[in-house]
């Protein structure tokens, strides 16, 4: 009794804090941390643009600086094996263009010895190379392995600009304008990054091309050869597609699709294309990266973007769980914030899905274009209790249902943004399977099950969900985890499984849920906890954190749950 009192009184703490912390329109804006990366950019941004913005330039490099491990590098998780090599570059290059810390100092040197004991600037990640191109660090190469000419390929081509994932799309578009017309831009403060190569001739990036990747090029090539009635045009054809693509995704507060990066990329990309940093869509999507800004720990963080929809969507759903009433004033606010985000317009989506209508929801405060699977049945199930009785929320529950079963993929699985975004060539690319593709994931898959299985009359026996619990049968490992595309990692998608077949019916003794209970129960810390490392998603394989985190407890805790008849040791 004294342990259930206890947890009573825990639950009452924080739903009086969910309480407080709650905007007037409803939503909670808890910030979504994103390391140190997008605070770099946003410096390099102002600075490259000229904009006299001291005192958040200021606080960013405090931010950044408080970051930085002993080594002189900076990680991108905490127990990386070894600082990271791409981060620390990133880093070292928006401090030296602060113009408010000397390459002297004691941090900046650790910071210098390590990118040259790790490779120099040569070595760093493709999309930093890209950075370091625009601003005229590094040599953009004279020919892009990718032309610009591939996106007119049509959508029957086996590659095309559409088989790419949302979120690759966003980031290449710009690039390709950017590679194409070789841009940078260089200021009175640029700093001279020449003494962070290993090898001060090796200025020009490279991508490294093996035989696979020509060969794909070389096809490519061949198809842009063979587009009939356009050859005298086709590469300024090529071009304003890019730009178009862009300029029709701009949201409201002026960011391309409410992402840091793209956003970062096309400001660029459209000063290649003339346009100055006056210009009102410039302005525009530079205010929209500011308004991004949160605080953490009393310094300015650069979101990626915002967390809003997501954030209240769980928070509206597990206020409800812990008893608070679906007529509180709290969750009456949350929701109606809800309906008024749910989407209403066609996005990206619809090319792979013709048939279905507008109905999920996205991740930021201001996205309208780019819905999520994961996002709408967070959503849905926040609004379930009223949409059962009120005839308002009924239209918005069924549209949003309807949504989410049509995005399931061919091979039963249920990817975040796009339906069958799994074509195997891309994984040829630079960016492969962590950019370029929206496969189905257990994450997603089972999250998607427990939805219908707890929230509507729907069960294993309806084909989509019996077609998606084959899915997590099939690619369940043989330890008996799952492995997962959005969270920590292998704990986060074996949760989404096993609560998934458990709601939608699959019996707790079938030896799919008995081989993963083994696995979770051999895991478990000697505090009771669980804790996993970042270095799973980079082995490939379950990776101990050395440590219990609340997350991965609570993901773990919640699985047994689900297929415990009563308490367990």
């Amino acid at each position: 009794m004294a342990l259930k009192k206890q947890v009573l009184e825990e639950m009452n703490r924080l739903i009086e804090k969910l309480r407080t912390d709650q905007l007037p329109d409803g939503s909670w804006d808890y910030p979504f941390e994103t390391g140190i990366k997008t605070d770099a950019y946003m410096i390099i941004l102002l600075r490259m643009l000229e904009l006299e913005e001291e005192d958040l330039i200021r606080g960013l490099v405090k931010r950044i600086l408080s970051k930085q491990a002993q080594d002189g590098s900076w990680k991108l998780f905490h127990d990386e094996k070894t600082g990271n090599l791409t981060t620390t570059i990133e880093a070292i290059y928006a401090l030296r263009y602060s113009g408010y810390v000397s390459n002297e100092e004691s941090q900046m040197m650790a910071a210098k010895g390590f990118i040259l004991k790790h490779g120099g600037l040569e070595k760093s990640q493709m999309f930093t190379q890209i950075l370091l191109a625009i601003g005229g660090q590094m040599d953009w190469p004279s020919s892009f392995p990718i032309p610009v000419e591939a996106v007119l390929l049509p959508n029957q081509f086996p590659i095309n600009f559409y088989d790419i994932s949302v979120f690759g799309r966003a980031n290449i578009a710009p690039i390709l304008i950017l590679s194409d017309t070789r841009y940078t831009k260089i200021t009175n403060r640029s700093p001279d990054l020449s003494d962070l190569f290993t090898d001060r001739e090796a200025r020009s990036f490279t991508l490294r091309q093996t035989r696979d990747l020509r060969s794909l090029l070389d096809y490519i090539k061949k198809g842009i050869d063979s587009l009939v009635g356009i050859q005298e045009d086709i590469h300024e054809k090529a071009i304003n597609k890019l730009e178009m693509y862009m300029l029709n995704r701009i949201e409201a507060d002026g960011t391309f699709y409410s992402y840091f990066s793209a956003t970062f990329l096309m400001i660029f990309a459209l000063m290649a294309r003339g346009k100055t940093k006056e210009d009102k869509i410039i302005v525009n999507a530079v205010n929209g990266l500011k308004s991004m800004i949160c605080e953490i720990d009393n310094l300015p963080h650069c979101q990626y973007t915002t967390a809003n929809v997501w954030n209240t969507t769980l928070i509206s759903y597990a206020l409800q769980e812990a008893g608070v009433s679906k007529n509180a004033n709290t969750i009456q606010k949350a929701n109606q914030y809800l309906l008024s985000r749910q989407h209403y317009k066609y996005g990206d989506w619809v090319i792979h899905n013709k048939h279905a209508k507008p109905g999920g929801w996205g991740f930021s405060n201001i996205n309208t274009l780019n819905p999520n699977v994961d996002d709408t049945t967070a959503a849905l199930r926040a609004i379930r209790r009223q949409s059962i009785q009120n005839h308002h929320f009924r239209p918005i529950w069924d549209r949003g249902v309807e949504w989410v079963l049509s995005m399931q993929n061919d091979d039963g699985g249920w990817p975040a943004f796009e339906r069958n975004i799994d074509n195997p060539l891309l994984t040829i690319l630079p960016g492969g399977e962590d950019l370029l593709l929206d496969e189905s994931s257990a994450d997603l898959t089972g999250r998607t099950i427990e939805f219908f299985g707890k929230h509507t009359n729907l069960n294993k026996r309806y084909p989509p969900i019996k077609k998606g619990i084959k899915w997590l049968w099939k690619h369940q490992e043989e330890d008996g985890s799952w492995n997962s595309r959005w969270g920590i990692c292998y704990i986060y998608g074996t949760w989404a499984a096993l609560t998934g077949m458990r709601a939608a019916g699959v019996e707790a003794e079938h030896p799919s849920i008995h081989k993963a209970i083994s696995w979770l129960n051999k895991i478990q810390n000697d505090d009771g906890g669980w804790g996993e490392s970042c270095n799973s998603d980079i082995e490939e394989e379950y990776v101990p954190l050395g440590f219990s985190t609340i997350t991965h407890t609570a993901w773990a805790v919640d699985a047994l749950i689900a297929v415990s008849d009563k308490i367990t040791p």
